[in-house]
């Protein structure tokens, strides 16, 4: 039985991820950060809940440590917790706005993963999936003709750029776990009031299809529901008056 934990998990890609592992028989655990919010949700699909806020080093521990106990391993750690920050002017953002942010949705996995290491080496296949983005794309953003071309979100993007590179190096630093990040693509969750054409189903293939390709798969990829895809361009060209 693979035993799955996922942060965020109490809505929106985050519980998706959880309900469709739990289909294909996983053990899943689901962490939310809100014990009211994340408990109901549990409930509904029958799985355990474990309250971690992944910008508190000490509500990481506790989660891991709760985990130790009660599950004794995890085999897959999905890395769901992301936020898309304050909406201010670009020209006003301040530092503490992208600080906000990248304590999240970078920070919050490296704590994670930290806290979450000696579990997944007690796996004999251990995963992490990152839920990154396209929006941290170069090729992505610089295509106009995709969706991420037209959005300005300099935090968020920025966090899942080294979302996605930080991917890549824990692939690199930790050889005997399969690292990669998961591009979920356009999909209609609370973080843009619903106005993804994708449905959060199709939003979870990649995380899914991470979550359970078995062994022998390569480390430090970047996927959508597609399959494996870039996120950095040869070259970008700019024109500067």
């Amino acid at each position: 039985m693979t035993t799955t934990f996922i942060t965020g998990a109490n809505k929106g890609l985050g519980l998706e991820t959880a309900r469709r592992l739990v289909e294909l028989g996983h053990t899943v655990v689901l962490g939310a950060r809100d014990p009211a919010r994340g408990a109901a949700a549990a409930e509904r699909l029958g799985v355990r809940f474990v309250q971690i806020d992944v910008t508190d080093d000490d509500s990481v521990r506790a989660a891991a440590a709760d985990v130790a106990a009660h599950e004794g391993h995890v085999d897959v750690l999905v890395n769901n917790a992301g936020i898309l920050g304050t909406h201010v002017d670009p020209a006003s953002l301040s530092g503490a706005d992208v600080l906000e942010v990248l304590d999240v949705n970078v920070a919050g996995v490296v704590r994670t993963t930290t806290a979450f290491l000696p579990l997944l080496r007690r796996s004999a296949d251990p995963v992490i999936v990152n839920v990154s983005s396209g929006m941290g794309s170069l090729e992505h953003t610089h295509d106009p003709s995709r969706p991420e071309s037209q959005v300005v979100a300099p935090a968020y993007t920025a966090s899942k750029a080294a979302l996605t590179m930080l991917t890549t190096q824990y692939a690199k630093a930790l050889p005997d776990i399969r690292v990669n990040a998961a591009d979920p693509g356009y999909t209609a969750t609370d973080l843009n009031a619903h106005s993804g054409p994708q449905t959060v189903t199709e939003g979870t293939d990649a995380v899914v299809a991470l979550a359970t390709e078995g062994p022998g798969r390569g480390s430090g990829r970047f996927v959508d529901r597609h399959g494996e895809t870039s996120w950095a361009q040869t070259t970008v060209s700019s024109t500067i008056t």
